[in-house]
């Protein structure tokens, strides 16, 4: 028997949980169930367990904008995230909305219906047929099944132990071990201080090429002041206004005066490894922001390699040996433990294979409306995060369009909606920009692209967005709508 919905939101991460919080504050009227194929909420938050699991986004911004995160700590650790993600859900009571394990496995819609057709599998095992009048892809970017694994020479004759921070063993321990890091992203930078605080006896961290790690303060002391003295609520719009000028005049300086912001970042690095370290490990050979700009709370990692009690070496790994990892320098790496921190494999809409009309949907051939919803897609909006900014700004200011949007379509009364695309904006470039990290890049062929002009052209800039998606009008002449008894004159299409 089929299960009818309203709205359909599939993933109970932070994109998830923030669009059902704002649904249920400015949509009260429209009745909403969320899909989690895991056996609870928070998504990456809860995916995640390896040491150290943090926040790379200061929590001022990295909170929603109707609930401040109310403590000095800038960066925050993952359990206290997931504890932040459950007081949401418990304020605006929705976890009955929440199914948990239950997964996706299709969805087609039906033109002349003008609802889509969703199989999921439930926690039973079986399939259920639910329909839906909006589907909302909220499962963020990633494959949770797997992260990127490269082929890597020899890697059976490894005797030691490997492990995926994604799938962290929870009795793992690697006490007294040799540990080898293969990476320099935002997990391996955590997991170098994390482990060797914890007890191993030397780690590790080997990189195919540097990145940009700056420091930030773990408790923002200015918030702290402002709190003693100003309202509760002042003080944290104060101090989340602050950070979000700063991490916008930070990404706008990489990409006025790279040079600029290239030798302040290079020099604050050098005076924390204070010699001990050479700077050519910490020098990348692209401007900053060319990719993501890792973040590390009070030099942590400069700390603890300046002590020896970690290390890092740049190179390229010939092969894996019984004992560790032989280098093409020649240096053969000793490893208890060979922690793969080597990137995401990136998946859109979880992997679901979505149709319409029986047409399969090619994500990677559609650019984004506003940033939110799928050109030639009826019904569907997905939420992207930032790439350059704390990933629930997107959210918020997402979540609030598409609940203008759906007020809009309950006054008009119309039951479909269209962003109908123009192949001729179509660009190469994905939605994450121009960054070049090496998962942006294997991601060519499954994100949406970039249009040439708005409303397709996704900025990724968190002011000039908040400004467009709030008061951009819905009557452009490129959303097209209809009734519940009416066809469009122009049938949904792919772009190609």
């Amino acid at each position: 028997m089929d299960k009818h919905v309203d709205l359909l939101i599939v993933g109970a991460g932070i994109s998830g949980i923030g669009l059902a919080a704002h649904l249920t504050k400015h949509c009260p009227q429209r009745l909403f169930e969320i899909i989690e194929r895991r056996d609870s909420f928070g998504g990456t938050w809860d995916l995640f367990k390896y040491p150290g699991i943090r926040s790379d986004s200061d929590m001022s911004t990295f909170g929603f904008n109707f609930k401040p995160w109310q403590q000095a700590s800038v960066l925050a650790d993952g359990s206290s995230i997931k504890g932040y993600l459950a007081e949401v859900i418990d304020e605006q009571k929705f976890k009955e909305k929440i199914h948990f394990k239950h997964r996706v496995l299709s969805a087609n819609y039906d033109s002349a219906q003008k609802k889509w057709q969703v199989v999921i599998e439930n926690a039973k095992g079986k399939k259920e047929n639910w329909i839906a009048n909006f589907v909302f892809g909220c499962t963020g970017y990633y494959n949770y099944d797997q992260g990127y694994q490269p082929d890597f020479p020899n890697k059976e004759v490894f005797k030691g132990e490997f492990v995926n921070p994604q799938f962290w063993p929870e009795k793992l321990d690697y006490t007294g071990k040799k540990v080898v890091i293969i990476g320099s992203g935002a997990t391996a930078i955590t997991l170098v201080p994390a482990m060797a605080k914890g007890g191993a006896s030397h780690v590790t961290m080997l990189q195919r090429s540097p990145t940009y790690i700056a420091s930030v303060p773990s408790i923002d002391f200015m918030y702290d002041k402002m709190r003693k003295v100003l309202p509760e609520d002042v003080a944290y719009k104060l101090t989340r206004a602050r950070n979000i000028g700063m991490q916008r005049g930070i990404y706008a300086l990489a990409q006025k005066q790279p040079k600029l912001l290239r030798r302040l970042l290079l020099q604050s690095i050098k005076m924390q490894l204070k010699g001990k370290v050479d700077m050519k490990h910490f020098t990348p050979e692209y401007n900053p922001w060319d990719q993501r700009l890792c973040v590390v709370p009070d030099g942590d990692l400069f700390k603890i390699l300046r002590s020896g009690q970690a290390s890092v070496e740049t190179d390229q790994i010939e092969r894996f040996t019984e004992t560790g990892l032989q280098l093409k320098s020649g240096q053969h790496l000793e490893a208890d433990i060979v922690v793969l921190a080597t990137g995401l494999e990136i998946q859109i809409l979880g992997g679901i294979q979505a149709t319409i009309d029986g047409k399969p949907l090619d994500t990677s051939k559609h650019m984004l409306y506003q940033g939110v919803m799928v050109s030639d897609v009826p019904n569907m909006a997905m939420i992207i995060g930032y790439i350059n900014a704390s990933w629930t700004l997107k959210v918020d200011i997402a979540a609030e369009y598409i609940c203008r949007l759906l007020n809009y379509m309950d006054q008009k009364q119309w039951a479909e909606v269209i962003p109908q695309g123009d192949a001729t904006e179509l660009m190469d470039d994905t939605v994450m920009g121009s960054l070049s990290s090496g998962y942006i890049a294997r991601a060519a062929n499954v994100m949406p692209k970039q249009g040439k002009h708005a409303p397709w052209k996704v900025s990724n800039n968190y002011l000039a967005d908040r400004k467009t998606l709030k008061s951009a009008s819905f009557e452009d002449g490129v959303l097209k709508f209809a009734k519940r008894n009416t066809t469009l004159d122009q049938k949904p299409k792919l772009v190609s």
